[in-house]
């Protein structure tokens, strides 16, 4: 059984992972006034997985026999300076997600709460992902600079990224 303090913990993570999913779609939408297309997808996607992050952990808690709270959702940034801001902000928030991740670890840890325990050693193993996957396309932006010509390329080889629920999961 959930402790009060790990139950809300994991309440306010469903929340947070849906304020996500909603930070990537604001992210898309600048991508595509940018004419950007496959920048709007890859964080269209990005959204999606988001929202499936979010499904996962209203899943376990249920599974558990706890409550399950939905909170509103605070407005999102919708302005950038340019598609490197875009990723330097994922890439900022991704971090964040990660500490939330490893304070709920760290809470399940000290109550000797195994299995969710095991459900968020999955999100640690997804962070490490996610991170990953920001840094990679916000180093290739800066190595492109000015480049309008790699920026379109990269847009093209962005558009092709599909969600894919995970088997692992």
């Amino acid at each position: 059984m959930l402790s009060e303090r790990l139950l809300e913990g994991l309440n306010d993570q469903i929340n947070y992972e849906f304020l996500s999913a909603h930070y990537y779609l604001a992210m898309a939408a600048y991508c595509a006034d940018q004419d950007l297309d496959g920048f709007a997808n890859f964080f269209v996607v990005q959204a999606e997985e988001e929202r499936f992050h979010a499904m996962k952990f209203y899943n376990f808690v249920n599974e558990l026999d706890g409550r399950v709270k939905i909170t509103g959702i605070e407005n999102v940034k919708n302005d950038y300076e340019s598609i490197l801001d875009v990723f330097k902000s994922a890439l900022a928030h991704e971090k964040t997600v990660t500490k939330r991740i490893y304070n709920l670890t760290d809470i399940a840890t000290e109550e000797r709460e195994h299995a969710t325990i095991s459900l968020l050693k999955w999100f640690v193993d997804e962070q490490v992902e996610e991170e990953a996957s920001m840094k990679s396309i916000l180093k290739r932006l800066e190595r492109l600079g000015d480049d309008i010509h790699g920026v379109y390329m990269l847009d093209q080889e962005l558009a092709q990224r599909t969600f894919v629920p995970p088997t692992n999961a």
